[in-house]
């Protein structure tokens, strides 16, 4: 009987991005595999963000490929896409529109067949927690609101691949528990999460593999156990990143 290799969620091959004389991302190499609840972290302006970017299509690689399930996502960005949710960071929704419009013009986009366009949307307005505020302009919604509507579009075409760049930022602690549900059902089921967080204690309670990214590059990658080696993640992160000070701070804060 014939084995056939199982082919990563997501691979990143030698991706290089510029931002005038800043280089961003400086020859990444990544594998995530299929089925991985993923963990993606790093200190501000590692590349964290803008790796997930090119990874998405959102943002053009100057070098390098990136490819979800074989697809590469330059090469074939419509077939590529159809695979992933993307709830990316600071892009903007059309919040002129209420939460229930915006999740179906989401679904079509996506050429959902429009009798199953209705229930999807009402299952994700209650997972979310926005029946009340399904009537509500987008506009009009609290941080962590938005948080949960922009949730809602990247599950409403049932990805393969999970892009979630800080999706707990903001989120009341009982949404947070029920969505964190929903990924680990979502992962056991064969889907890929990637979760880009500041947060080690969340990665290390959710994440099955982590990779910290410092300098646009990845510094280690691997199980969650490998890479924290015996120490909690928190204690590893900041072993490898380094920058921790000790100093109790000025003389003129301290209170005694």
């Amino acid at each position: 009987m014939d084995e056939t290799p199982t082919v990563p969620a997501l691979r990143l091959s030698g991706l290089v991005k510029r931002f005038g004389d800043k280089l961003a991302v400086a020859g990444l190499d990544l594998e995530v595999p299929t089925g991985s609840f993923f963990g993606l972290v790093g200190p501000n302006g590692a590349g964290k963000t803008t790796t997930l970017s090119m990874a998405t299509g959102l943002l053009r690689p100057d070098a390098g490929t990136a490819q979800v399930h074989g697809v590469d996502v330059w090469q074939h960005p419509v077939e590529a896409k159809r695979m992933i949710g993307n709830l990316a960071d600071g892009v903007r929704l059309f919040d002129r529109l209420t939460g229930e419009q915006l999740i179906t013009y989401t679904a079509m986009m996506f050429g959902i067949p429009r009798p199953e366009i209705a229930p999807r949307v009402a299952d994700l307005l209650a997972l979310m927690d926005l029946r009340e505020a399904a009537g509500t302009m987008v506009a009009d919604y609290s941080a962590g609101m938005t948080k949960k509507v922009a949730l809602a579009c990247a599950l409403v075409n049932a990805p393969r691949l999970l892009v979630l760049d800080e999706p707990f930022e903001s989120v009341d602690p009982v949404s947070a528990a029920n969505i964190e549900d929903v990924l680990r059902g979502y992962t056991s089921t064969g889907g890929t999460v990637i979760v880009s967080s500041h947060s080690m204690d969340l990665v290390q309670r959710m994440c099955d593999h982590v990779a910290i990214i410092v300098d646009g590059g990845v510094r280690a990658a691997g199980t969650v156990d490998d890479v924290r080696a015996g120490e909690t993640l928190q204690s590893r992160f900041l072993t490898l990143v380094g920058g921790r000070h000790t100093s109790e701070g000025p003389e003129w804060l301290r209170q005694s």
